[in-house]
């Protein structure tokens, strides 16, 4: 199982964010040895998050191999043209790096922000998820053209979120790649979603929000649960990072 981590909120050196903290972080990200960065998406929850696909682009220009993923961008509180295009730029800077997620969303507070509708959030994913698809593949859709530069067209993969109902299902024969949350599901209740998905045919399976505390013990032993499970990916989050701390779950983990 290969281990991503988010992309920290804090400057790793323990002092006030500065202007090259997240190139900073990206690349002792990428130093320590995980294999991915990760962005979260939440905004009017009594904090303050980067915007995911700009926080892909500041970590892109501070590294050269390590993959880029939303885990995942709420798709019904914008407007996927405008997402496309944003996504498209980042796949320039960082080619075949991008792991795209997407999901409907579940926090209300995001939705009140933006003025989406929460209540119609999963209709209005079953639409724009097919939207986007068509998107990333031609560069257009519904008469709108991006006028896509010929080398993004069809990237970056597109990854689908959710555990319960048809999503893990549509993950399995609609996407790259299917994400589930670590925190809002037990490790059984992952095992039956991650066969359902295997059983559909899924291939890339990503567990993400494994979340670290001051002994990182707990984490570690979690993470070689989710490896047994059989998830290809587990993406840790850390809201005290610390260079000491990530090396210790990598190191940890590889042991």
């Amino acid at each position: 199982m290969q281990l991503g981590i988010a992309l920290p909120f804090a400057d790793l050196s323990g002092g006030p964010l500065r202007p090259d903290s997240q190139v900073s972080a990206a690349r002792t990200i990428e130093q320590l040895g995980y294999s991915s960065i990760w962005t979260f998406d939440a905004v009017g929850r009594g904090f303050m998050m980067s915007d995911p696909l700009m926080a892909l682009a500041v970590a892109a220009s501070g590294t050269t191999n390590v993959g880029l993923g939303t885990g995942i961008l709420q798709l019904p509180i914008r407007n996927v043209a405008e997402v496309v295009h944003r996504l498209f730029s980042l796949e320039v800077l960082a080619p075949g790096r991008v792991l795209f997620g997407v999901g409907p969303g579940s926090t209300r507070d995001d939705f009140e922000v933006f003025g989406g509708d929460y209540g119609g959030r999963f209709a209005e994913f079953d639409r724009q998820w097919g939207e986007l698809r068509q998107f990333v593949r031609e560069g257009k859709a519904d008469r709108r053209d991006l006028c896509a530069w010929s080398q993004v067209l069809g990237k970056p993969a597109l990854m689908l979120a959710g555990w319960r109902g048809p999503w893990v299902e549509r993950a399995a024969a609609e996407a790259a790649g299917w994400i589930t949350s670590g925190a809002r599901a037990d490790d059984d209740q992952l095992a039956e979603a991650l066969t359902r998905y295997r059983e559909a045919g899924g291939r890339r399976a990503i567990v993400t929000t494994i979340r670290v505390c001051a002994d990182v013990g707990p984490t570690i032993d979690r993470l070689h649960r989710l490896a047994d499970i059989g998830f290809d990916d587990a993406v840790v989050f850390d809201l005290d990072a610390s260079v000491d701390r990530l090396a210790a779950v990598r190191q940890g983990f590889a042991s």
